[in-house]
């Protein structure tokens, strides 16, 4: 049966604008030998999936640098500190990257990205009849085309492999299960 292991110490190893990185190192329950252990400590994410009153899903297509590729996904986004509770951080994110709104926006789910590495959490969201409501207000270091597409378009370009983003995978998984419930 497994275990908590005990921290025998911590220490940030260096701090960026959107994570720590920090080294634990801890002792096995089961040898009693200490290991170092390296932790990726960010704020919670959203990830929202809007829809239109028409049925359409409004996406966003950006470049992303972990893997040098542009790829097609749901808005999200980092919960700031202002935001006052992670549904607000999803209405932001929606209007922020797409200018769209909605006043029906449901919490689907969370997950935790990766709790191998990481501390944080994913919240996912529905918005929906998502209406366009002006211009994206996009930070310094993005830049975001906004697409609409059909439910049926998205589950195709997720089977075929266009749609490859684990944390929008997730969202759509929820999405079907908010749908079957």
């Amino acid at each position: 049966m497994s275990k908590q292991w005990e921290t025998r110490e911590s220490r940030y190893l260096a701090k960026y604008r959107i994570f720590d990185l920090r080294e634990d190192v801890c002792i096995s329950p089961r040898t009693g030998q200490a290991h170092p252990f390296y932790v990726l400590e960010t704020r919670d994410w959203i990830n929202i999936i809007p829809i239109t009153p028409e049925g359409q899903i409004v996406m966003v297509r950006q470049y992303r640098f972990g893997t040098g590729e542009v790829t097609l996904e749901i808005p999200g986004g980092l919960v700031d500190a202002e935001d006052g509770c992670v549904q607000d951080a999803a209405q932001r994110e929606l209007q922020e990257e797409t200018g769209y709104v909605s006043d029906d926006i449901i919490l689907l789910g969370t997950v935790r990205p990766n709790p191998a590495i990481q501390n944080n959490t994913c919240h996912i969201f529905l918005a929906r009849n998502a209406t366009p409501s002006g211009k994206q207000a996009l930070d310094a270091c993005e830049d975001i085309a906004v697409e609409l597409h059909s439910r049926e378009s998205v589950e195709t370009m997720i089977r075929q492999g266009e749609i490859d983003h684990c944390m929008v995978l997730n969202a759509f998984y929820f999405l079907n299960l908010y749908d079957n419930r």
